[in-house]
């Protein structure tokens, strides 16, 4: 039977099926996550070649999320995210036999593309099957779902590493993330996710129209910001933890312990967000505790003051980015979500890749605590210019309508 334009499960079993798929992919894939520096260091990279390592994942990421977004609307989620999880699977082993660090440029070039045709493919996915009362709630489940996979994984990545060596660590990483390939594809087709969509607006006169949409400029700019002081985290904590002397285990630690605390933050930030009048306000909450947190990184000496900053760090990081996530899909018309949805992931990771390519040099000039310093402090101005662009924003269920 040929599917209608909604998907033929409640929406309850869908989101459980989009949470699930997103765990097993960034599980898999965040394994690598702590790990990857620290092995180009021991190939000879540099700082600043640390960084353009992971800018490239992020540049990739970031640039084909948009237009990946656009062509999930024509395509269904079937093909672009099983494509995304494979090309994710074949990076992991591509690293396994890597031997130089402009090696792991290239593959992450490639890594930065699955995550790109994956990430918009769910969560514009989720969109599409809530509510438009339960759309705070929704990302709340979803992200804490994400976020526990990118808990999970460091650890494991950096307890693999420290007994077995990185190599092990990017063989693993592979074979699970085929596995959740293999369970998405058994799981897929008994749901019939793709709807029979009308057919997408040209891209170009789609963007140029929210181009002029001041709301979703604020909440992409929020992203952005926020993911640039993310950006900070995953790239250069693992080389600044280290020259504090912690092991390659307590650097796994901080990162799940930031994870985790940022994914048990999604759910309860995601209920209080459909019940709080304005969700602007925690965007700006979530945005001011990020840039507190930065300082902390930039401050701390030993294991516990890094856990206490990475603690406030996946607070915020919940926080904020749960209600600008709800906040999307009021402030533009459905027939845009795909598109809208895209650029979001899109800032997501050109803000981390940002961060990866220009602090680089920066941290060579002014030490790790002054980068990371400078990062918080970039946040408050984020924060005026995201109020900024959103002033006039009539509020939930005044503006564009949801799906």
């Amino acid at each position: 039977m040929t599917p209608g334009p909604h998907p033929p499960l409640p929406y309850r079993t869908l989101l459980f099926i989009c949470c699930g798929v997103a765990f097993g992919c960034y599980c898999g894939t965040w394994m690598r996550l702590p790990v990857v520096p620290l092995y180009a260091a021991s190939l000879g990279a540099d700082t600043v070649l640390v960084g353009l390592i992971n800018a490239a994942f992020l540049l990739m990421a970031g640039g084909f999320s948009l237009p990946l977004g656009m062509a999930a609307h024509r395509l269904g989620p079937k093909l672009l995210a099983s494509l995304g999880l494979l090309i994710l699977a074949g990076s992991s082993f591509l690293l396994y036999f890597s031997r130089a660090p402009l090696e792991l440029v290239w593959i992450y070039l490639l890594s930065g593309v699955g995550l790109a045709a994956f990430g918009p493919t769910i969560m514009t996915l989720v969109a599409n099957i809530s509510p438009a009362t339960h759309l705070g709630r929704s990302y709340g489940w979803y992200t804490t779902a994400l976020y526990t996979g990118m808990t999970v994984g460091p650890g494991i990545g950096g307890f693999v590493a420290q007994h077995e060596g990185f190599l092990r660590v990017f063989l693993l990483s592979g074979i699970f993330t085929l596995l959740v390939l293999a369970a998405f594809l058994a799981s897929l087709p008994r749901v019939g996710l793709r709807p029979d969509a009308p057919e997408a607006p040209a891209p170009r006169p789609r963007v140029l129209s929210l181009r002029a949409d001041r709301p979703l400029m604020g909440c992409w700019l929020a992203t952005l910001g926020g993911c640039f002081g993310l950006g900070m985290f995953i790239t250069f904590l693992p080389l600044h933890a280290h020259h504090q002397g912690l092991t390659i285990a307590q650097i796994g630690l901080v990162f799940s312990v930031q994870g985790l605390t940022n994914a048990l933050s999604r759910l309860p930030c995601g209920y209080l967000s459909d019940m709080v009048p304005d969700r602007r306000v925690l965007v700006v909450a979530g945005l001011a505790g990020f840039a507190l947190a930065q300082a902390g990184l930039a401050l701390a000496h030993n294991l516990i003051h890094f856990l206490f900053s990475a603690i406030l760090l996946g607070i915020s990081m919940g926080l904020a980015f749960t209600s600008v996530g709800a906040l999307i899909p009021e402030v533009v018309p459905a027939s845009a979500l795909g598109l809208a949805m895209g650029g979001y992931n899109s800032v997501i990771y050109l803000g981390m890749m940002l961060s990866s390519a220009c602090m680089g040099p920066v941290i060579n000039l002014i030490g790790f605590q002054g980068g990371f310093l400078g990062t918080g402090v970039l946040n408050f101005f984020i924060i005026a210019w995201f109020l900024r662009l959103m002033r006039g924003y009539p509020g939930p269920g005044k503006g564009a309508t949801g799906p």
